[in-house]
């Protein structure tokens, strides 16, 4: 099982992006394996009960495995992640960004490794700070690759034996520079082959490999089945023999029975003062609602128009014919015929204009997106605002002050 982890840690590590190493400590793989899971939406609970050293859990980590193979594709998103790139490309993302169904509900399953109940603000506005920094750092760096790039491809246009291209690419560049580096390059695009060839063997033997883990599954549900016959004999036989060792067993069922009977009388005189309380409330919301059509009708009239006129703007957009959203790796294309639009995203190099994107498009959709999110915010912000003003209304003594 210990081999299993680490071969789900490699895997995982590269899925985020990550650096890892053989060296790295038993214990940390294994944490990082259950958050990755957790993050994805596994929710076995227990493969997160296995303990940290790896010496159990071979069959939970198969399953594990074989979920990651199905609902994220595993094989495919490592393949796309080390293809290899002898373009310029960039990721283009237009999706709406709900959260994916594989993260829904699994806020109820946190590992056992989450944060503490307590944690200091301060150290998480340093870490918001910190959050902050990086993504300038981040963006200012990716401006400065956008300017090289935009160098080369102006330097080289008119260059490329493509025409559709018309420009070399950075690894094109570098091969013309130092024509010795093509070695290298070939090694990749052979292993990139030797990847490939295994995969199409894979995608062979896959029905195999599903029909094996259905026996499997059948086998564990087996199993639990047995174990729960066995937990119900047990407590069956059980009980009367502990009614015969112990003589205060009959004194303790009659004290179980007077309680209920105090329960259910508290339960009923609960019952009859939640109806009280209830239509003592619903009278005061009666009055209220009165005196607010007397005195703040209007604003709230207008609160309520433009809510829903918002609201059937964005209900407008949600039911408005889809176009085919934009999302993945596209090649830069650099386009000197339109000043407008000097950059381009192209899906492929054939000659299908359908498959390119221009970038100002994208840069227009990604506008009407913000001023959508911002009319959003906006929108919270004042709701937020009026209910903290409510709340301090019933605060004697208490100044609250805006930040």
């Amino acid at each position: 099982s210990l081999d299993f982890w680490r071969l789900l840690y490699a895997l995982l590590k590269q899925i985020h992006g990550g650096k890892w190493t053989e060296s790295d400590a038993v214990d940390n793989q294994i944490r990082f394996v259950k958050s990755a899971l957790w993050y994805h939406g596994y929710g076995r609970p227990e493969l997160y009960q296995l303990p940290s050293d790896g010496s159990a859990g071979s069959r939970e980590l198969l399953l594990a495995f074989s979920w990651l193979l199905h609902r994220l594709s595993l094989l495919e998103q490592l393949l796309a992640r080390n293809r290899v790139k002898t373009g310029d490309e960039t990721s283009v993302c237009m999706c709406e960004d709900d959260l994916p169904n594989s993260q829904k509900g699994t806020s109820e399953i946190a590992p056992e490794y989450g944060l503490e109940d307590r944690v200091d603000v301060r150290y998480l506005q340093w870490l918001n700070g910190r959050l902050r920094f990086q993504w300038r750092s981040l963006h200012a760096q990716h401006q400065e690759q956008c300017k090289l790039l935009h160098k080369i491809h102006l330097f080289t246009s008119g260059s490329h034996m493509d025409q559709i291209l018309g420009h070399f690419s950075v690894t094109e560049t570098d091969l013309v520079r130092q024509p010795e580096n093509y070695k290298q390059l070939l090694q990749l695009l052979e292993s990139e082959t030797m990847q490939l060839e295994a995969f199409l063997e894979w995608k062979q033997l896959e029905p195999v490999y599903w029909q094996w883990m259905e026996a499997v599954l059948d086998n564990m549900a087996e199993e639990g089945n047995m174990s729960e016959s066995q937990d119900a004999h047990v407590e069956k036989s059980g009980l009367p023999k502990e009614n015969l060792c112990c003589p205060w067993a009959d004194s303790l069922t009659g004290q179980i029975g007077r309680l209920s009977r105090d329960l259910m009388t508290l339960r009923d005189q609960l019952h009859k003062l939640i109806t009280h309380r209830k239509a003592v409330w619903c009278e005061k919301v009666k009055t209220r609602e009165e005196e607010l059509q007397k005195e703040w009708f209007s604003v709230t009239a207008r609160k309520i128009q433009e809510s829903v006129e918002l609201k059937l703007l964005d209900l407008a957009y949600l039911c408005a014919p889809k176009k085919q959203k934009k999302h993945g790796s596209c090649r830069l294309v650099f386009r000197s015929k339109h000043p407008a639009s000097q950059m381009g995203f192209g899906r492929s190099v054939s000659k299908d204009p359908v498959s390119a994107v221009s970038a100002t498009d994208v840069i227009r959709e990604l506008q009407m997106r913000e001023a959508s999110l911002e009319r959003e915010l906006k929108q919270l912000q004042e709701e937020c605002r009026r209910r903290l003003d409510e709340i301090a209304e019933g605060l004697d003594g208490v100044i609250c002050i805006s930040p």
